[in-house]
């Protein structure tokens, strides 16, 4: 409780009205006679942040803070005697409260207080060391480095765990490579690409703080030591091998399976409204809804693949992750022979008289429409399109990224062909990957089940 409540109420006292510093003085001495000592010290800080040199604000703040600290040592001495390194822990806790507070005022605390606190971290520092120095008897360099770093932390320059922390980092980094993963006959490009995508965005996302010891490595990196043959197809044995070549200790190798997509058409034919405002001959301005036939055309093509993957260890070849994932996506292009005429702004779905006239049947209108032409997109957009773009527009591949960003709508004439749609599918598929390279990012090769020689880690 003490680890959730201090900082927050250090660093975000509440809005305490408008009451001046004196009052929220008062308030506090209030609160601490109540046995409130958080929310006295809430108050009393609030004052001396109005007023520095308010002396009765002052003298609030220290005896809350005097109270935090008789509270806290009470506890840590009665967790220190189950377990002392969570006790440590609290101490921590407590000294950077009592380094915010001193902004403020000193926080008392007892006596023999220093000494205990020195105790109880020298103690925790000594037990994280001989665990860091175990651990890397036991070929667990991760875990050895996160003990090291606690021994500093509880002890700054406690003996050499500071050198040996960063030894064990050394030996704990774990680079992943990535290499082509296998494609159906004749789409040697589509195991490439996917590769490079998935590379791509996990290099950004595993990443400190997110991750410690994983690093994953640049294209060049890993095709300096491929063959050309070996860009367009690579089998197990050799994304091992490879891996191994560019100094990764985990390779990321996958297979993709057939694409399967469908594609079909659809139609909405109505009328929509556009407001319209003419003149009367005495100059006043009538707003008439003009009804407007427009023949909307969507054609929709799903497509979904399946991809199989694999984090391999390059030490002994053994399989850490094996999943099998089927992503999928949709491309939907929309296309209207309509001509808009003046502002866009005029045109909408229903006006507002006939859908207070008939509101049955605007929501069929506004139903039809979503079921044409997607969710999110709307009428303006499409007559927007259609004006700037002027007649059919063709695909090309330039337009992919938008369907891979998951666009709701693209106005084109043709669908991306099914291999595409199917790139663009695998494009976001990496997620699995991510969260198996995140658990496995704090596991030692041992723990894995790796197979270690003398050379290993």
């Amino acid at each position: 409780m003490l680890r959730r409540l201090a900082p927050a109420l250090l660093a975000l006292p509440l809005m305490i009205g408008c009451a001046g510093p004196s009052k929220l003085a008062q308030r506090s001495e209030d609160k601490l006679a109540h046995g409130d000592h958080w929310r006295a010290w809430q108050l009393a800080t609030r004052a001396l942040d109005r007023e520095p040199a308010n002396a009765r604000a002052r003298v609030a703040a220290t005896a809350a803070a005097g109270s935090i600290a008789q509270d806290w040592e009470r506890r840590i001495r009665a967790l220190a005697d189950v377990d002392s390194l969570q006790a440590a822990d609290q101490v921590l806790e407590f000294t950077g409260f009592r380094g915010a507070a001193a902004h403020y005022v000193t926080v008392p605390v007892s006596p023999g207080w220093p000494a205990d606190e020195q105790r109880l971290c020298r103690t925790a520092a000594r037990v994280h060391y001989r665990r860091g120095a175990a651990d890397m008897g036991s070929r667990r360099p991760k875990s050895a480095y996160l003990h090291f770093t606690a021994a500093e932390r509880f002890v700054p320059a406690y003996r050499d765990a500071a050198r040996l922390a960063e030894r064990a980092y050394e030996k704990a980094l774990t680079r992943v490579a990535f290499v082509p993963f296998q494609s159906p006959s004749g789409h040697a490009a589509l195991g490439r690409e996917v590769a490079d995508s998935w590379r791509d965005d996990l290099a950004q996302h595993l990443a400190p703080p997110d991750t410690r010891f994983t690093r994953v490595l640049g294209k060049e990196a890993v095709e300096q030591v491929m063959s050309v043959s070996q860009l367009g197809h690579v089998s197990r044995e050799e994304a091992v091998r490879l891996g191994r070549k560019a100094g990764a200790q985990r390779v990321v190798w996958g297979t993709i399976g057939g694409v399967n997509s469908e594609t079909s058409l659809h139609l909405f034919r109505d009328v929509v409204a556009r407001r319209v405002v003419e003149k009367t001959a005495d100059g006043r301005e009538v707003v008439k809804w003009v009804d407007v036939p427009i023949e909307v055309v969507a054609r929709v093509r799903d497509a979904a693949v399946d991809v199989e993957y694999e984090v391999i260890a390059t030490q002994d070849g053994a399989s850490l992750v094996h999943q099998r994932t089927r992503p999928s996506t949709s491309a939907r292009v929309v296309w209207t022979s309509y001509m808009p005429e003046g502002n866009l702004e005029a045109y909408v779905l229903v006006s507002e008289t006939a859908r207070t006239a008939d509101p049955e049947r605007a929501r069929q209108v506004v139903t039809r429409w979503k079921s044409v032409c997607g969710e999110k997109t709307t009428l303006h957009e499409v007559l927007q399109a259609r004006r700037s773009t002027g007649r059919s527009a063709r695909y090309g591949r330039s337009s992919l990224p938008r369907f891979i960003a998951g666009a709701a709508f693209v106005f084109l004439e043709d669908l991306p062909p099914a291999e595409d749609l199917a790139f663009a599918a695998l494009a976001r598929g990496w997620k699995p990957l991510h969260q198996d390279l995140l658990r496995l990012d704090g596991m030692d090769d041992v723990d894995l089940g790796v197979a270690m020689t003398e050379e290993g880690r």
